[in-house]
């Protein structure tokens, strides 16, 4: 028999010691093989492992070896062998010659074998190119002198590698057992075998060193991967041992607190939870008042947290109902600072403006200190947005020296935010009353409740019939909260209720409150609120000194003039606040340590100004009315014109409101039955088209405060007579001329002064809201007041005084 076909290796791995396949002496090991493809990773001659197979792909291969008798199997690296159709140009060149220990008998299809790697095998030539794959092999001699100095140096470095992977892995120091019980250590192509099966390496890099026949290279080869996995292996171990310290540490600590609890407890020096909770309940319950019915309730709980086991879901449940019902500060109230000067300065403080809210909240003091107890109230500050509502109730609360708690009815839409929840349900909590209490510790805080006007309602409840019982001072001395289930008194408390306005509010919430209107500001109020108030606060907010940035008063009054309109301040702040921002820029652009802005800098600082100055619209048919929104007061010019005289006809446009609709066609009526008392042609309507209109068409406008605003503006078109000065006016008009009277008349005259407009018709019944106002609003305006129509005509037609005018 040739070399190439049956010769003995040196690297020939024996038969193991038990006598498997005896029937091959010598190793002679046959020409032709059976085939099989495993994944993964290759087989090497040594390696002992079980191989596992798909029976019903390869069990007709292992029939076959059975049946040839001496056990013998080529194994080749096939990647992704077990998918479907492996083909015979597939298979490596090189693959590795196993024994099968126990060797199926024919017919026996077994799901996986125990194979011992022998010796390398080329395939020559195919016998069979489909499965039971058979091939003609030759035996490939490894190259190289094993006995050489060079060789011996390799085998040794590969065994120091392996003993520096025994420490990080146990699992190598087995495989190294049970190599060392079967082969010499003085065989390196065997020990590269064997080094090489010990590594995670992928399948390729494997069956590289499989193909590699020189000793030296494959030894070289074997060397890196064993660098690379001792490596892998350290850091495996580095993560380990992360974990498991910091595991280590925190039972460390777990056993230790255990200990020391258990010791604690043994000497008497510490309680367990149930004791801790009921001493901390009797402790909180000892500085408090309590009502007869609240100390019997709990009471009861007390006696029911000590039979309740501390991991029952219902020591849970008691245990936070006591934590509520012991943390509301029952009897426990703060004292009253009752000096007015001391809260005319706080006021003064913190608002420029707002005289008669802080007239009426004087008064309120006033009335405390002559009774020498402040009994609780409820207030409602109704402004537009931006004039200093909430703010206001935290003066209030700084004037009295009392604890100040605010929280928004904005879009709440479940009673249970106000009442509480029933202790029935999980996560129940107290409502929000309960809240504010346990948070200020006192009974007799200022409770600040937002946005009062915009409440929802939903299938949960309707919040705004919860507040009825809050805000009755007849109720709400005795206030049940649900989760609770104890009544408190909220007779202490001052609430102070906002809303932009009262349209939503419900009638019966609303008559439970005191209403104090906030208008808008006019400009030399804005300026006073700029200068000591929104200027001082953004210089600190901006981390700028008072000396680093300042602005000139002319230029304050162009921001308010030209960019900031509104009726509050809001905008005013933010605009403000921009100019800071890029002041700074500048600042730092320059390395400038001081700057300076001017009326003439404000453009390049806020861009072009989105309202231009007022130009009142004159002409025949133009009159400026006057009206009130939730963002303020409003100088509204009313605009009548002749379309043509083939018919008769009445447009409205402007995007007018049915009540203002109402209004025009009451105006029109009346006009028109009334043509020859005020000096025009009967028949001027019978044959005219008109068109009304009410400009900013984009706004919606309602109200019936624009009847003789269009009256006006109908006979100034009838007449042909164009209005010869400037003036505005308000009131409402009805069928038989009477004048009758309106809202917002504070925000009506405002606003009549940002349009530098200094005369006023109202109606009679609106004199003492006007006299009512601030000496600093009327000053300036001439305002008439009228009780019917005539005396509206002859004032703006005539130029006749109609009454006493005030200056």
């Amino acid at each position: 028999m040739s070399d190439k076909e049956g010769s003995v290796d040196p690297e020939v791995v024996p038969p193991e010691a038990g006598g498997h396949s005896p029937a091959l002496a010598d190793d002679v090991l046959p020409d032709t093989l059976y085939l099989m493809p495993i994944p993964n990773r290759p087989f090497f001659p040594g390696q002992v492992q079980p191989v596992a197979i798909n029976p019903k792909e390869w069990g007709d291969t292992l029939d076959a070896v059975g049946e040839e008798g001496h056990g013998l199997i080529g194994l080749s690296y096939v990647d992704r062998a077990t998918s479907d159709g492996v083909e015979s140009r597939q298979f490596p060149e090189i693959g590795c010659v196993v024994r099968l220990h126990r060797p199926p008998t024919p017919g026996e299809h077994v799901g996986e074998f125990l194979a011992q790697g022998v010796k390398r095998f080329r395939i020559v030539r195919w016998l069979s190119d489909k499965p039971p794959y058979l091939a003609q092999v030759e035996y490939p001699r490894s190259q190289g002198d094993r006995d050489s100095d060079e060789i011996r140096a390799y085998a040794m470095a590969l065994i120091k590698a392996i003993k520096e992977l025994l420490p990080l892995n146990p699992l190598y120091s087995e495989e190294l057992k049970q190599y060392l019980a079967n082969f010499s250590p003085n065989r390196p192509g065997i020990l590269s075998d064997f080094s090489a099966a010990l590594t995670t390496a992928k399948g390729d890099q494997l069956q590289e060193i499989l193909d590699t026949l020189p000793l030296r290279s494959r030894m070289e080869k074997v060397l890196n991967l064993l660098r690379r996995e001792r490596e892998v292996a350290e850091l495996q171990n580095q993560i380990s041992s992360q974990v498991n310290e910091k595991v280590s540490e925190q039972q460390r600590e777990f056993f230790l607190r255990e200990q020391l609890r258990i010791i604690q407890k043994e000497l008497g020096i510490s309680k367990d939870d149930r004791t801790s909770d009921e001493e901390m309940f009797e402790e909180r319950i000892a500085n408090l008042t309590l009502p007869e019915a609240a100390q019997k309730r709990i009471q009861d709980e007390l006696q029911k947290l000590t039979v309740l086991e501390t991991g029952s879901p219902e020591y849970g449940v008691t245990r936070n109902y006591l934590d509520w019902a012991t943390s509301v500060p029952w009897g426990v109230l703060s004292k009253d600072r009752l000096e007015l000067d001391r809260a005319r300065r706080v006021l003064d403080e913190h608002h420029d403006g707002l005289e008669d809210v802080k007239a009426r909240i004087l008064e309120f003091l006033a009335v405390g200190s002559f009774k020498g107890e402040i009994s609780g109230s409820i207030l409602l500050l109704v402004g537009p947005p931006g004039v200093g509502k909430t703010s206001i109730g935290r003066s209030v609360a700084d004037a009295l020296g009392r604890e100040f708690f605010r929280f928004s009815l904005g879009g709440m839409r479940d009673e249970a935010e106000i009442k509480g929840h029933r202790r029935t349900y999980i996560g129940a909590m107290p409502g929000k009353m309960v809240q504010a209490l346990k948070e200020v510790q006192v009974f007799n805080p200022v409770i600040m409740l937002d946005e009062v006007d915009k409440v929802g309602a939903s299938y949960h409840g309707d919040p705004a019939s919860a507040l009825l019982e809050v805000l009755d001072p007849e109720q709400n001395g005795e206030f049940l909260d649900h989760y609770l289930d104890l009544r408190l008194d909220l007779s202490k408390v001052l609430f102070i209720c906002t809303a932009n306005q009262i349209d939503t509010i419900p009638p019966p919430l609303l008559d439970r409150m005191e209403t104090l209107r906030l208008s808008g500001y006019i400009a030399e109020e804005k300026l006073a609120i700029a200068k000591h108030h929104l200027w001082p606060k953004q210089l600190q907010r901006h981390g700028l000194g008072v000396d680093q940035l300042k602005i000139n008063e002319a230029g304050l009054k162009y921001v308010i003039e030209a960019y900031c309109r509104e009726a509050g301040v809001r905008s005013l702040d933010k605009q403000l606040a921009r100019i800071m921002r890029k002041s700074i820029v500048k600042l730092l652009e320059t390395k400038e340590e001081k700057l300076r802005v001017g009326k003439k800098d404000i453009e390049a600082l806020l861009g072009k100004p989105p309202f231009q100055p007022e130009k009142l619209m004159r002409g025949r048919g133009v009159v400026t009315g006057l009206a009130w929104t939730s963002m303020g007061g409003v100088a509204l010019t009313v605009e009548s014109s002749l379309v043509h005289t083939l018919n008769r006809g009445f447009k409205l446009t402007g995007r007018l409101g049915d009540i203002m609709k109402e209004s025009a066609e009451i105006a029109y009526s009346y006009v028109i039955s009334h043509l020859k008392d005020y000096g025009c042609d009967s028949d001027f309507f019978d044959i005219s088209m008109v068109h009304l209109h009410v400009p900013e068409g984009a706004t919606p406008k309602d109200g019936p405060s624009a009847g003789i605003t269009i009256a006006t503006s109908l006979l100034s078109l009838a007449r042909k007579e164009r209005i010869k000065r400037p003036l505005a006016m308000t009131g409402e008009l009805t069928l038989t001329g009477q004048v009758l009277p309106v809202g917002g008349i504070r925000e009506k005259v405002i606003a009549a002064r940002r349009s530098k407009i200094s005369e006023l018709i109202l109606p009679q019944a609106n004199r003492r809201d006007f006299e009512e106002l601030p000496d600093y609003l009327q000053e300036g305006i001439n305002v008439h007041f009228a009780r019917t129509y005539r005396e509206v005509f002859e004032f703006v037609f005539h130029e006749h005084r109609l009454d006493k005018s005030l200056h």
